[in-house]
């Protein structure tokens, strides 16, 4: 899939997006459409797009210890890093995907190390590669370790993620970067993809650099959409790194955040198509939420071993999106499914679609038990009425 940012319509947007200062600021109102944009409510006069496309997204990139110790052995040791046999069981979902999103929670250490897990990760930027090869074409970068190793890790990060060729939204290097979100090409749609965290671990956001990552604040996240929107987004992605850690309910403010993100509208449409969540560690709900698809959480994909099991449980989204009769109406999703998989420890770190292990081998327990646990968590809001089905 090919992938491209609207550059002219993009810088047009940008002057439109404001910087992030903090959680729970208010935002003033949008300034008018800027000139040679469309004005609202009038419809772009082209062809209305005739290809949909499918999106998947998975959560956490969490490299413990224990998992930067497997990536260097699949390596072969010394200096390097292989990421890629961990990974290899995303693979064919995320390799078939039109559109892919990972959610890229550490930063990255510099080329030679050190590299650590927890509490202060600095991950080794091979990853980068890794997650490309797979087959994700962006990832979210707004994390509560996003300040980890302060701006030069944030760069470092960002660095390794143009290197590899990877989109990132979340956190940035310039106040300019912060006012491009990802714009990627899926099917026949524009997909803007928008990032943010609830906090940085207590580390404070550098006064000059209020810019280096975005922290939830529902005006200007709604800012941001419209702004994407006017760059020429048919379909804006929100990834938001929220939760409490270790709770599969969604708390306060993630049922909060979500009614007003999904209450939105401009014109009459809605400004955020769907939004993705990360940060628990645990599955957590799909829910529709005024007629939008929120994912609370989708627990972790790559993480180490933790103290509660339900940390290497995860669940990856796989949303198919159907174009509208009309340039100026909504995409809508067709089809909802939600693919279920564990991070095996044992004999080795590998991660596990549940279909397809049980389809070779049903009654193994551990499986079993994970899918039911996961599946139990993510419909546990009543998404299957709404249409989703597990998928494999």
């Amino acid at each position: 899939m090919a992938q491209h940012t609207r550059y002219g319509a993009a810088l047009l947007a940008a002057a439109l997006l404001t910087t992030v200062t903090g959680c729970g600021g208010s935002s003033p109102e949008d300034p008018a459409t800027e000139q040679g944009a469309p004005k609202r409510g009038t419809p772009v006069a082209r062809a209305a797009p005739a290809k949909g496309f499918t999106l998947v997204a998975t959560g956490d990139i969490l490299p413990h210890d224990s998992i930067i110790q497997q990536a260097r052995a699949d390596a072969g040791g010394g200096d390097s890093y292989d990421f890629r046999r961990m990974l290899a069981g995303a693979k064919p979902v995320v390799s078939k995907a039109d559109l892919a999103i990972c959610h890229m929670e550490t930063v990255y250490g510099p080329d030679g190390g050190p590299f650590t897990g927890y509490p202060a990760f600095k991950t080794p930027p091979h990853i980068a590669q890794a997650i490309k090869d797979t087959g994700y074409h962006s990832c979210s970068t707004a994390s509560n370790h996003t300040l980890d190793a302060g701006a030069a890790g944030v760069s470092r990060t960002l660095s390794a993620m143009d290197k590899a060729g990877l989109k990132h939204a979340g956190s940035a290097r310039s106040a300019a970067e912060r006012t491009r979100p990802a714009m990627l090409e899926a099917g026949d749609a524009q997909v803007a993809q928008l990032a943010y965290t609830y906090g940085t671990n207590g580390i404070p956001v550098a006064a000059d650099k209020p810019w280096i990552v975005n922290l939830i604040d529902p005006d200007q996240i709604i800012k941001d959409a419209r702004a994407a929107r006017r760059a020429g987004a048919d379909v804006v992605v929100v990834s938001m790194h929220w939760g409490t850690e270790w709770q599969e309910a969604p708390n306060r403010q993630q049922l909060k955040v979500a009614r007003e993100l999904t209450a939105a509208r401009t014109d009459g449409r809605r400004d955020i198509d769907l939004i993705l969540g990360t940060h628990a560690h645990v599955p957590q709900a799909y829910e529709k939420v005024n007629g939008t698809w929120v994912v609370y959480g989708m627990g972790d994909q790559i993480a180490g071993v933790m103290n509660d099991p339900r940390g290497s449980m995860g669940s990856a989204v796989r949303f198919t999106f159907a174009p509208p009769a009309r340039d100026d109406e909504a995409w809508t999703v067709r089809k909802a499914e939600f693919i279920p998989h564990l991070m095996a420890s044992s004999p080795r770190f590998d991660l596990v679609n549940l279909p397809r292990a049980l389809a070779d081998n049903p009654d193994r327990a551990e499986y079993v038990r994970a899918r039911d646990t996961i599946r139990n968590a993510v419909l546990s809001r009543g998404a299957a009425k709404d249409g989703l089905t597990m998928g494999r």
